[in-house]
């Protein structure tokens, strides 16, 4: 009998691993995103370490960070929780994010990038880094002279492979032609916000990556929290505290973009629950169906977010299930554009557009 005719979900391998784009390099189908590791998260850095020991016992080989998490924070715990078990881990960090009032002190410029992989290097606790990542565009700064510090980094042995994050299609294609015809190192990877609510990478961020070879490691599959559960009413948002607080634009429920959110949730915590899932696991296993997925980072705070995230790794999703996903929210659609995570230049900035 097929499953996936017969069923909404069937049993899979757990943890398998896949190819990130083309480098040989075996990584989990979960990445660890370290995120919450710090200040912002979960101060405790003991707690911390033993959440990323039980994440890597579980078999996820692959751990993802930056330095601009908690000021660096965050690598200084993944370094402790690696000591002994580095060889075994496939390690990601990024750079690009403020990390000081000096205004060379973040971008994607020679300058800060041959400082900063240093200042990461330190903080990790390693001599090499797996993938190096570009956190985001920077328009100030030619992506030749980018890619071709990048390109020396390789060379030196101080990072493995290179990837950006949070890159349009455009500019993804624009840095692959220009590694083409300058000889530098090309991108091997794209980290794009992606999940039931943010589908905007499917229109054109994940066919390109596909084109190109890339590996993809998406990230936000619980949209910041909207798929936890957590929020069923708009009562249920509290604008007072925490992320919300901060960043109103993306959970204010009287906003257009967000009230249409959280009538998709309600929608998408109807199907789970026909389906016999959790809505977290909903959410992960529509991201891991994918075909340009390589690997989905989840970014658990606590110990029993992990032990729950953990529980859905084998779940897939059946035709009937994706298919009502695509009714509910249609492919390629950001309800909410904020949640896109990258303006352009060009809209951000109104001195663009006028004389």
């Amino acid at each position: 009998m097929d499953s996936r005719r017969h069923g909404n979900q069937r049993k899979a391998p757990a943890m398998k691993r896949r190819i990130l784009g083309g480098t040989g390099i075996s990584v989990s189908e979960y990445a660890l995103g370290a995120m919450m590791f710090g200040a912002i998260g979960n101060p405790d850095h003991d707690d911390s370490v033993r959440i990323i020991h039980r994440a890597l016992d579980a078999g996820i080989n692959f751990v993802d960070t930056a330095d601009v998490y908690s000021e660096g924070e965050s690598e200084e715990i993944v370094g402790k929780a690696l000591k002994g078990r580095r060889e075994d881990i496939v390690l990601a960090t990024k750079a690009h994010f403020p990390m000081g009032e000096d205004p060379n002190e973040g971008g994607n410029s020679r300058r800060w990038i041959t400082r900063e992989i240093e200042y990461s290097l330190r903080r990790l606790g390693t001599d090499y880094i797996d993938l190096y990542q570009i956190h985001r565009p920077d328009p100030t700064t030619d992506i030749d002279e980018t890619l071709s510090v990048l390109s020396d980094l390789v060379r030196a042995g101080k990072v493995r492979a290179v990837g950006s994050s949070t890159f349009p299609a455009e500019q993804i294609v624009e840095a692959q032609w220009v590694s083409d015809r300058r000889g530098h190192v090309r991108f091997r990877s794209e980290q794009p916000p992606y999940s039931m609510l943010a589908r905007g990478a499917e229109a054109a961020v994940l066919p390109t990556a596909q084109r190109y070879g890339m590996g993809v490691l998406s990230w936000g599959p619980l949209s910041a929290g909207w798929l936890t559960g957590r929020y069923t009413k708009a009562s249920d948002v509290d604008l007072s505290g925490g992320r919300a607080a901060v960043e109103k634009h993306k959970f204010d429920p009287t906003l257009p973009g967000n009230a249409r959110k959280l009538e998709a949730v309600g929608a998408l915590s109807e199907l789970a629950s026909d389906a016999g899932l959790s809505l977290p696991h909903l959410a992960i296993a529509f991201v891991r169906a994918h075909p340009a997925i390589t690997s989905v980072i989840i970014g658990p705070r606590t110990m029993e977010q992990l032990e729950d995230l953990l529980a859905g790794a084998e779940v897939e999703l059946s035709q009937d299930v994706l298919d009502r996903i695509d009714e509910i929210v249609p492919p390629g659609t950001d309800l909410n554009r904020d949640d896109s995570y990258y303006l352009p230049p060009a809209l951000a900035d109104k001195s663009l557009r006028r004389r």
